[in-house]
């Protein structure tokens, strides 16, 4: 390979930018639109319907958004730094499928370690039977990264197609 010759993009950039768009995801729509749960909702010393219970949570939820902000961020400099290294820009099932199993990666994770070990809130703190809800959390994850994987494997072989070279 000549260093003119552009090699495949790499798969960090779009599993960092699904990680933080998929936790900017839960942020919005779970903790604030739908206000189903806080970070630490499901602690019993800062319980939400209280001003002081809800500030610490809202806090909480801050401290979780800015991590999902430098995950994308993370993802952003990846990308430009694999493009500045003369790799190919990735097509769109590649990048899509990577940033749907980022976003199930996200889910999987946060739903093992915050809903099952930690316990510190669950999908539905509002309800009183909230396993149910976290079960479908984390099968709704493993389908966003089986499905994901499946797209970007299929634009992996279309990019390895075109420049005629096997992208794995």
């Amino acid at each position: 390979m000549t260093s003119t010759t552009a090699t495949k993009p790499g798969v960090a950039p779009g599993l960092l930018l699904g990680l933080g768009l998929g936790g900017f995801i839960d942020g919005i729509v779970l903790h604030e639109i739908l206000q189903w749960h806080h970070m630490v909702s499901h602690v019993e010393d800062y319980p939400v319907d209280t001003l002081a219970g809800l500030e610490v949570n809202v806090l909480a939820d801050g401290f979780f958004h800015v991590a999902t902000w430098l995950l994308v961020w993370a993802g952003t400099i990846a990308l430009l730094m694999s493009w500045r290294r003369g790799r190919l820009a990735p097509n769109w099932s590649f990048h899509f499928g990577l940033l749907l199993a980022g976003w199930g990666i996200f889910n999987v994770v946060e739903g093992l370690i915050d809903h099952q070990i930690l316990q510190i809130h669950h999908v539905r703190d509002d309800l009183g039977g909230p396993m149910s809800w976290d079960i479908g959390f984390l099968a709704f994850g493993a389908l966003l990264v089986l499905g994901g994987w499946l797209i970007y494997r299929r634009g992996a072989r279309r990019m390895g197609d075109q420049a005629g070279a096997d992208i794995r």
